[in-house]
């Protein structure tokens, strides 16, 4: 039987059809624009605000953002808590289960904003003392503090539910599509008062209306592509106490990602101080910005895996793993690729040699962006089985190995200690007690060693992609644009090559050839 990732048309048992394919497929290429669309647009954004109202204007926009990031860790994980209890029910053709899922959604997501709201607002007071220096004439920090506190309260209490219905059923694309318009608008209308009136109250007054508008666009289009689904009903306790232990166990997860991704910045700022740290983020910028288009491909198939797990059997869902694992690694390793060869050149091209790392820092980023990506497709598998409870401790724990690490490493190597660091709590924590939890509660655990068997080739033939393609790219002398231009051509042609050459015979190979064919119709 032919192994598929996601296989079209497919119905669990007398349940309800769900074309995982074709979904997925419209996901990441509305995902893919909307990506681009949210590295290009900041960037002009941010541009235009330096040049038209001044950098300290730039500066009250990350500060609000940042605040409000720390304030949204009340959302808990309740949405994919929720989105994840609306697999079954999906896959049964649970009318009745899914309309009160849908009320209790609304009813957590308005507790959410009642409390972002009435934490923020105890807040307030304290707003100016975040602020070092003076803010810009005229300006009302409270005012402005309020506005964007109202801007991220809205988006829980105006329709947000409406979002699960669609992310259940594998149509994030219509998410996507609404967002293109709406910060479309947006953006057409801050550059407008920018340009003309340079009034930034009216500048941030725009993003709370583009909020309002998105979520009710967002909710008059699922409205209209599932109107038999409204929140009424309830959802027994036992049910209740199921996806409240959910979203518990998704809390530890979330404090530990914030842990993660702040402890490398504040220990480089605390030892090795702001200018280090700037470039470090140069580089942290660029593998972030290629991690960001690869996660839309797990978003995109979160759903559609998550259905699979419910209705099809374990041999079934570790063939899907297997050649999933196959796809993941040929992709980042052209990116790992891609970024040992084209990461100093484009680097001295943008902020010259004064600003670059050493070739090791390259090496080292290179080595945790592709384990990063590996990660990744382990954690789509544990969100899509809602294994949540048996993951709880892990991300804690690697999150503290890593900051332990930082604080040891960096004091003997400095900036590599802080990369490093990240790259061994990876690999000595993260992934192998991922790979425990998951070949013990999702697959087969006998089906493991054959696993790591497969992921070891891999790591094998990307390590010889790397060496050979750097080899004969350091071995070109040209202009900084055009030898960039050359070494792109080189990474992109040659470790395919080498790819094609080794696996073209195998059945991961050929299921990804089916795979790329569905997507294409």
């Amino acid at each position: 039987k032919t192994c598929q990732i996601v296989a079209a048309n497919e119905v669990g048992g007398d349940g309800m059809k769900i074309e995982r394919t074709k979904n997925a497929s419209r996901n990441i290429v509305f995902g893919t624009l909307l990506k681009l669309y949210q590295v290009i647009g900041p960037f002009l954004m941010r541009t235009a605000m330096i040049y038209l109202m001044g950098v300290q204007y730039l500066g009250l926009n990350s500060l609000f953002t940042s605040i409000l990031q720390v304030l949204n860790l009340a959302e808990l994980g309740v949405g994919s808590a929720m989105i994840y209890s609306m697999y079954k029910p999906i896959a049964d053709d649970n009318k009745i289960m899914i309309c009160a899922l849908m009320k209790l959604y609304r009813t957590y997501y308005r507790v959410i904003g009642l409390v972002i709201a009435l934490v923020g607002g105890f807040l307030t007071p304290f707003i100016p003392r975040l602020i070092s220096g003076e803010v810009p004439n005229g300006i009302n920090i409270y005012v402005l503090y309020l506005l964007n506190l109202g801007a991220t309260v809205l988006s829980y209490w105006l329709f947000a539910y409406k979002n699960s219905i669609l992310q259940a059923f594998q149509r994030t694309d219509i998410v996507s599509k609404v967002s293109l318009f709406t910060i479309t608008v947006q953006y057409g209308l801050q550059l407008l008062i920018l340009v003309v009136f340079k009034n930034y109250y009216l500048y941030v007054l725009v993003m709370l209306m583009t909020q309002a508008l998105t979520n009710i666009i967002t909710a008059i289009v699922a409205d209209r592509m599932y109107p038999e689904y409204k929140p009424q009903g309830n959802v027994d306790k036992k049910q209740i106490k199921q996806i409240n232990q959910r979203i518990k166990d998704l809390f530890t997860s979330k404090i530990g990602s914030v842990i993660y991704d702040s402890a490398d910045t504040i220990v480089i700022s605390s030892f090795l101080g702001l200018t280090v740290l700037a470039v470090y983020q140069n580089y942290f910028y660029i593998l972030n910005a290629i991690t960001g288009f690869i996660t839309i491909i797990f978003s995109s198939c979160t759903a559609g895996i998550g259905n699979s797990l419910v209705v099809e059997t374990k041999e079934k869902n570790f063939k899907d793993l297997k050649k999933f694992s196959f796809i993941i690694c040929w992709i980042a390793g052209i990116c790992t690729v891609c970024l040992l060869c084209l990461y100093q050149p484009f680097m001295e091209l943008w902020v010259g040699k004064e600003l670059m790392l050493s070739f090791y820092a390259v090496i080292c980023f290179s080595i945790y962006f592709f384990i990063r990506q590996l990660n990744g497709l382990l954690n789509l598998y544990k969100d899509a089985s809602g294994m949540w409870h048996e993951d709880r401790y892990r991300p804690l724990i690697a999150a503290l190995t890593n900051l332990i690490l930082n604080i040891i490493l960096v004091r003997i190597i400095g900036i590599y200690g802080i990369l490093l660091s990240t790259v061994i709590a990876v690999l000595i924590v993260g992934i192998p007690w991922l790979l425990h939890n998951l070949f013990t509660y999702v697959f087969e655990r006998a089906c493991l060693a054959l696993y790591l068997k497969k992921i070891v080739g891999y790591v094998v033939v990307i390590t010889i992609s790397c060496v050979v393609t750097y080899y004969i790219c350091s071995r070109i002398v040209l202009p900084t644009i055009l030898n960039l231009v050359v070494r792109a051509i080189i990474c992109c042609i040659l470790p395919n090559f080498i790819y094609y050459m080794v696996y073209h015979n195998c059945d991961e190979f050929q299921q990804a050839v089916m795979l790329l064919k569905k997507l294409k119709k």
